[in-house]
This record gives structure tokens, C-alpha cells and sequence, in this order.
């Protein structure tokens, strides 16, 4: 299980990421860009990488690149996390549909 994130000393932005992500449900996966605009930040893809970096607590694994791509530096690790949640990755990338 993980932990709550800290919500002291958020910014608008990332207290808005951490909702949409906390809302989430095992086995939902977002790409970067679409949790962006369903926080109400269109275009913040690449800021959502930095709150998933900074804000301990989240579950970092449900985010993926647009095209399913799963994180470069640890993508076993995060296809772990997936797998357990019932969403299938082959090779590096998350199954459409799986």
C-alpha cells in the first residue's frame, strides 16, 4: 500500500495532480498529458513528471508516456507494479486494452 503524499507546502498545480492521481483506481492507467488536463492544466505534461518525482506517496506507476511507454529508468519495476493492478506491459510499454 502507499502512503498518503504530504499535501503541505504544494503548489495549485501539483495539490491538483496529486487529487486526479489519488483518484485513481488499480488498474487505471494515465498518460502524463492526460493527467495534466484532467487536473486542469493542459499542456503540463512534462511538469507532471516533476510532481511524480517530488511528492513521495503516489502511485507513480499508473502514469505513462502518450504511446504507453513505461518510465526508462525503471521500467520492470514499474511493469511490476502494473501487472499486480492487472494491466499487461510487453515491452516496455503498456498493452491498449490488456
Amino acid at each position: 500500500m502507499v502512503d498518503k503524499p504530504v499535501r503541505a507546502g504544494l503548489t495549485d498545480f501539483e495539490r491538483a495532480v496529486v487529487d486526479v492521481l489519488e483518484a485513481t483506481e488499480p488498474g487505471d492507467v494515465l498518460a502524463y498529458g492526460e493527467l495534466a488536463a484532467e487536473a486542469g492544466y493542459p499542456g503540463a505534461a512534462r511538469a507532471v513528471g516533476g510532481v511524480l518525482r517530488r511528492v513521495d506517496g503516489l502511485p507513480w506507476w499508473r502514469v505513462v508516456a502518450a504511446n504507453g511507454r513505461l518510465i526508462p529508468h525503471a521500467p520492470d519495476r514499474q511493469a511490476d507494479h502494473l501487472a499486480a493492478e492487472g494491466v499487461a506491459c510487453i515491452d516496455g510499454r503498456v498493452v491498449p486494452g490488456g
